[in-house]
């Protein structure tokens, strides 16, 4: 039971962690401009936000329930995944870090999908703003595709949960959408400020995760890959 609880606590970690980094939280910008035309009338502001936030959330839960429920119904598949967990689990951890910390990148892909998504939402209203959710959480950038595929996916196949821990990752980075979409709705006018200060704080909380993961990696690869007790 307590693993299961700080195995739910890192995957809303890791959501938060994924939306406000640069990649993602450029996104959120956008789906916050969106859903703030309607400042007029808070209640379809705050509407809008949880809206593209069960967006996400969707995203996130199909795609992870189909990834790890694939994973653990083959049985060579599963079977590697038990033996070889923590072998597999050390290096990387280590490699996440490093994309983390920008020790290493790759090319971002999905967000030329994303923009055009973005055009048609414009006419769908309310329902444009889940649409925007479901588009922007499948527009993988290095980091966010580093933290689901390299780590959330780890998690939900530890606890064998395909459902509720990317959910809950889902849950964390549609979370500012529904802070900044109650600021607006409560008639907030300092969001550059507090997009500033959410920007330090990512700088400050990715390369803390970075450095752990890194950390945690090394003593695992040490550990159960090497064998080094």
């Amino acid at each position: 039971m307590t693993e299961l609880i700080a195995l739910t606590a890192t995957a809303f970690w890791l959501g938060l962690l994924t939306s406000i980094s640069p990649c993602p939280l450029a996104t959120n910008v956008a789906a916050v401009s969106f859903i703030g035309r309607r400042i007029e009338n808070p209640r379809m502001v705050l509407l809008g936000g949880l809206l593209y936030s069960l967006g996400r959330i969707s995203s996130y839960t199909i795609l992870g329930a189909l990834l790890v429920t694939s994973a653990l119904s083959a049985p060579l598949v599963a079977l590697v995944l038990e033996q070889y967990m923590n072998q597999i689990l050390g290096p990387l951890l280590v490699l996440v870090g490093m994309l983390l910390l920008e020790l290493i990148s790759f090319g971002s892909f999905g967000s030329g999908l994303a923009t055009r998504v973005q055009a048609r939402a414009e006419r769908l209203g309310l329902l444009g703003a889940f649409l925007l959710g479901v588009v922007f959480a499948l527009s993988f950038c290095p980091v966010s595709a580093a933290l689901f595929f390299g780590s959330l996916l780890t998690l939900a196949l530890r606890a064998e949960s395909g459902v509720v821990m990317p959910a809950v990752y889902g849950l964390g980075t549609g979370l500012p959408v529904v802070v900044f979409a109650v600021l607006i709705a409560l008639g907030a006018r300092s969001l550059a400020k507090v997009f500033d200060r959410i920007k330090s704080f990512e700088l400050w909380a990715r390369r803390v995760t970075g450095a752990l993961f890194i950390g945690i990696g090394i003593y695992y690869t040490i550990t159960f890959t090497i064998g080094i007790y």
